[in-house]
């Protein structure tokens, strides 16, 4: 079963994400990133050019012939991933075929519209008896 992980209360839902794909990356684990709003996927896309910040962490958008042999994509669609083994929700809803990844790693800001969202989605996977491990990333709670 898909192990999801909520990483909630981001200042910056971006930065968050560029953070957790920079130690997969560091770690030589594969990742998918479900950005179906181009804004966010630009702007991820921007982030992980300056992060961490002497260097960058490699990264593609799934239509780059380099999609295959690159640790990190980025994408709207999931209809064909590249592998199934980690996958990021960048978007507002439950990501379509997200049970095929072992992990999926939901990262929730700040905003009420992101709130709310997370909690619709964490009701999804309770009601369908997932297991899910929470982190809150306010720098008070660490």
């Amino acid at each position: 079963m898909t192990r999801i992980f909520f990483y909630h209360n981001a200042a910056d839902r971006i930065a968050a994400s560029a953070m957790l794909i920079g130690k997969a990356c560091a770690q030589k684990k594969p990742l998918l990133v479900f950005a179906p709003d181009s804004t966010v996927a630009d702007a991820l896309d921007r982030q992980l050019w300056t992060h961490p910040p002497t260097g960058f962490t490699p990264h593609v958008r799934a239509d780059s012939p380099l999609a295959p042999q690159t640790p990190v994509v980025i994408t709207d669609r999931l209809d064909a991933p590249p592998q199934d083994e980690r996958l990021i929700n960048l978007s507002l809803e439950v990501p379509p075929g997200f049970s095929r990844f072992t992990n999926l790693i939901e990262v929730v800001g700040r905003g009420d519209e992101e709130r709310q969202a997370g909690r619709e989605r964490v009701r999804f996977y309770k009601e369908r008896g997932y297991e899910i491990q929470y982190f809150d990333l306010a720098p008070e709670s660490r």
